[in-house]
Formats: structure tokens, C-alpha cells, sequence
């Protein structure tokens, strides 16, 4: 047991940073499939979108706060200009998810599914690095 709780003190933040970015997840399709299923027909494609859009802004609100207390554990009274940052480096990561899905997919050719699996691998390594460097540094300059 001492072993298990040495490797996640080693590992702390970036456990935690996983386990977060699961719970993100649900957070977002539970959200989506509850529009979806109560106040949005899927079948309509601007509905759909509305429906995406506020899973996503949910999941990313949701991620803030968790990122914020959980993982990077920021003491920084500068909430706005922390949440901002935070926001503006998960609008950098959704253009580069839709890069990497129209380039996979629609230039390549490739299967959808992997060209997702492939781009939440880069998107989620990125979000880490952004939030690490850029949102939650430990010293505000």
C-alpha cells in the first residue's frame, strides 16, 4: 500500500488530471444527451449544435473549476484572468480537434473514429501543457 501511495505522490497531478478529464466527459455527454432527449430533436442539425455547444460549455465550466481545485491546486486570486485563460486555451484545443477531424477525415479519407481517438489523445496532452504553462503556472507574473 505505501508503494501505491508514493507512486501517486509522484504522480499526483497528473492522476488527478485524468480522473478529472473523465469526469469532464460525463459531465459533457450526459449533458448532450439530456438536451438532446428533453429539450432538442437530434434530427435537427441547428438543435444538435445548440445541444454540443452547451454540453461543451458545461464540461469546460465544470473542468475549470475541478482543474482549478483538484489538479493544479491554484491559490491565484486572479479568477477572471485564470477562467479566461483557461477558456480561451479550450477554444485553442476545439480548432485544433476540428483541424485534426477535417484533415483525418476529410482530406485522408480516414475512419472518423480513429481520426477522434487520435485527436483526443494530441487535444487532451495539449489542454494538460496549456493548463500546466500557460492557466494554472504557480507564480503569476
Amino acid at each position: 500500500m505505501e508503494k501505491i501511495k508514493k507512486i501517486y505522490k509522484k504522480y499526483e497531478e497528473f492522476i488527478n488530471y485524468i480522473i478529472v478529464g473523465m469526469l469532464t466527459t460525463v459531465v459533457s455527454l450526459m449533458t448532450y444527451f439530456i438536451c438532446v432527449h428533453t429539450f432538442f430533436n437530434s434530427e435537427n442539425v441547428f438543435e444538435m449544435q445548440i445541444a454540443n455547444i452547451i454540453s461543451w460549455i458545461l464540461a469546460v465550466l465544470f473542468a475549470y473549476i475541478t482543474n482549478r481545485i483538484f489538479v493544479f491546486k491554484s491559490k491565484s486570486e486572479h479568477y477572471g484572468k485564470e477562467f479566461l485563460s483557461f477558456c480561451s486555451s479550450r477554444v485553442l484545443t476545439l480548432l485544433m480537434d476540428m483541424i485534426i477531424m477535417f484533415t483525418f477525415v476529410t482530406l485522408l479519407h480516414g475512419s472518423d473514429t480513429i481520426g477522434k481517438l487520435i485527436s483526443q489523445v494530441i487535444v487532451i496532452i495539449a489542454n494538460y501543457i496549456l493548463s500546466k504553462i500557460f492557466v494554472f503556472r504557480k507564480k503569476d507574473l
